[in-house]
Order: C-alpha cells, then structure tokens, then sequence
C-alpha cells in the first residue's frame, strides 16, 4: 500500500469452507509484549461481517461467536513504522524490521531479541541509495529476505520513478553484505510495468517444499485510475493484480521467466485495490496470501486473506482478518509473516511463525504503528493466529 498496514483481531472462531472438503478454523488471539507498555485494548463484541455475497469465490458456511480472548495484540513501536516487514538473521541471531520511512531516511529498521521486542530503533538508513532510477524520494515498503547469513541479503523495496511527466512506483531490489546494510541497489528496476501503473509492495518468499524463491507485488493500477477513491473510484476501474515472480534461489535477484497474475480485486469486495502481498504455506501444503483491501487511509482497510493448492494458483478469497474496531484498531493492513526457525531462509510453511503488521497509531497521535502476533499453521487446513 502507500505508507503501511497493520492489524490485529480478537480471538473468533471462524468456519470457513467452500466445498464439504476444505474446512479453515480460524482461532485468533494475541501476545501481549511484556518490555513494551502499550495501551489496552478491547476486544471486539460482534463477529466479523461476512463477505459481500456477489463474490463468486467466498462461501461462509458458519461464523460463530467470539470468545473473549485472554491476550491482546502487542503493540511492538509506538511510533510511525508504516508498511512493516519482519526477518529473523541466524547470523547475529536477533530479529529485524524494516519499514517506510517517516523521516528524512529512504527506509528505516529496528531489532530486537524477539518478536514481542523489546523492539529498538536505528538512527540510520539502511537503503541511503534508492537507485539511479528513481528520484530519490518516496521509497515504500521494504521487505528483507536472508539468502544466505552473514554474507548475502535482499531488500525489496517500491522505487518512485518519472515517466512521461508523472509519477510512479517501481519494485526495485537493493543487495548488502549484512543485514543492517547499507542497501546497493540495482541499477534498473525489478518489475516497472509503467503502463499498468506501475509496481508496489514486493514480498520475498522461499519455498521450502521445492526450493523455490518467488516475490510477489502489486500491479500498482489505481495510479493510473480515473480518481475517486484512491485514485481508482470512477469507473472504468483499473486493474491492480497481485503478480508471483520466480527468482533465482541462489541470488533472489535474477528473474526467471514471467510473472503470473495470482489475484486480482473485486469491485464490490475490495474496493479500489488489492494490495500488500505476503505468502506462506502451512504444513499440510495449503498456501495462504495475505492481501489488503479498500484504501488505507480508510476505515475499510483490511488484512484478508485467499488461499491455493499451489504457489501459481488459482488463490481463493477467504474473507476477512482484521478490520477496523476489531481491537479497537483503525484500518489495519500489511501483514507479513516471518519463520521462527532460524534457516538460511525465511520460509514460512512451518508449524508456527510471527505476524507483524501496522495500524492507526493509538491515542490519535497520527502515523501507523506496527503491531505484532504469533501464529500457528497445522496439518488439516487449520490455521490459529494467536
């Protein structure tokens, strides 16, 4: 998305199916940071809406009552940390996130020694070179893959660009030595489809199954769409799908072959967008997306999420896991997972995980905060956040 995303719901339990043969439970509950004071939140008392009923691929069989949970969601930066991503380095063995920039940096970072923090802010910035293609400002959601510790790591990252006297997003990818940086960039751009819009929030993943390494982004269509809201809501609409692109696993940089079209939006469903794309797989094989919809700036704004047999597709929609109220959270979007076992890599498909993802910094201070919870994927389909 443009700045972040972020989220966090209570725990409902959710019966999700669209076939007698492929049943999802969802259980969501939260960590709370114990080194982090953080305001308290309550839990939402009405189940989430179910989806719009002109959506062909969502079928909701049940939606059960919440129970109330006995966590609540951590807020990890009380700060604005807008579009957060989080990896574990096996070198230095502590976790990192990096994020939109705020201030004067192009993208900033913090560690801490665990997910639930106590997270710590760095003064530098990590990618001080945005690339001789881009214009030097307005870089946006970075996402940081380990190839290989303590001597190769990939930043992905959105690249503001001119073209033909307007202004684009491009997903460019930047290569250090350490996982602090600082960030090389590449010389041209990673994905710059400029006559769709242009390309926004990369997200790297390595799949463990087949040794694979993808990045996934948004085809960035409502910077071309004809106003309203964000940008694409007049019609005609335009088209913002979330592409899958293989890479090579040994570089994470070297494209092979084509993109594939994996998901697109919904006008009814999602509004102007999909966006913010992040993959994971759980044990049993099932792969799981995590989008956003609607406009962040907007209470609509969402973490949903769709699901596949196989990385390429065909991804169904689910429904929805955060929204606004849940929590007493504001448009929270941008989730992202990361492996708690420290490989050479940052898959996800084991059996549990973090999640980080951003919000309305509370107390109406302004900025996106990141937020963060654990998360837990079984054999079955079944999939508990929390």
């Amino acid at each position: 998305m443009r700045f972040p995303r972020l989220a966090a719901k209570t725990p409902p339990l959710l019966l999700i199916s669209s076939s007698p043969s492929l049943l999802f439970l969802f259980s969501l509950s939260f960590f709370s940071s114990s080194s982090l004071a953080a305001p308290t939140l309550s839990p939402p008392i009405h189940p989430p809406p179910p989806p719009p009923p002109s959506s062909p691929l969502l079928s909701i069989s049940t939606v059960l009552p919440r129970d109330t949970p006995s966590r609540s969601p951590s807020l990890l930066l009380n700060t604005d940390f807008p579009d957060p991503t989080i990896v574990h380095d096996p070198s230095s063995q502590k976790w990192y996130a990096f994020a939109t920039a705020s201030s004067n940096k192009n993208i900033q970072a913090a560690s801490a020694p665990s997910p639930s923090g106590p997270w710590t802010l760095f003064g530098s910035d990590v990618l001080p070179d945005t690339g001789a293609w881009t214009t030097g400002r307005n870089s946006w959601a970075p996402d940081v893959r380990v190839i290989v510790p303590g001597s190769r790591y990939v930043m992905y990252y959105s690249g503001e660009i001119i073209s033909s006297s307007k202004t684009y997003h491009c997903v460019g990818v930047a290569v250090a030595s350490s996982i602090l940086g600082p960030y090389i960039p590449d010389t041209k751009p990673f994905a710059c489809p400029l006559a769709r819009g242009g390309a926004i929030d990369p997200s790297g993943y390595f799949d463990r199954k087949s040794g694979e390494r993808y990045v996934v982004y948004k085809v960035d269509g409502n910077a071309i769409g004809h106003g309203g809201y964000c940008g694409n809501g007049v019609a005609p609409y335009a088209s913002t799908p979330i592409m899958l692109q293989r890479v090579d696993a040994s570089d994470g940089t070297t494209a092979l072959g084509d993109p594939v079209e994996i998901l697109d939006r919904e006008q009814e469903a999602d509004g102007p967008l999909v966006e913010a794309p992040d993959l994971f797989r759980t044990e049993n094989g099932t792969y799981v997306l995590l989008y956003s919809n609607q406009c962040w700036d907007s209470p609509g704004y969402t973490v949903s999420y769709a699901t596949s047999d196989t990385v390429g597709g065909h991804y169904v929609k689910r429904g929805v896991l955060l929204g606004t109220g849940d929590w007493e959270l504001t448009a929270p979007g941008g989730a992202t997972v990361a492996d708690p076992d420290p490989a050479p890599d940052d898959g996800t498909e084991t059996e549990g995980g973090w999640m980080v993802f951003h919000a309305n910094c509370p107390g109406g201070k302004g900025g996106r905060c990141m937020f963060g919870t654990a998360f837990r994927a079984a054999a079955g389909g079944v999939v508990a956040i929390g």
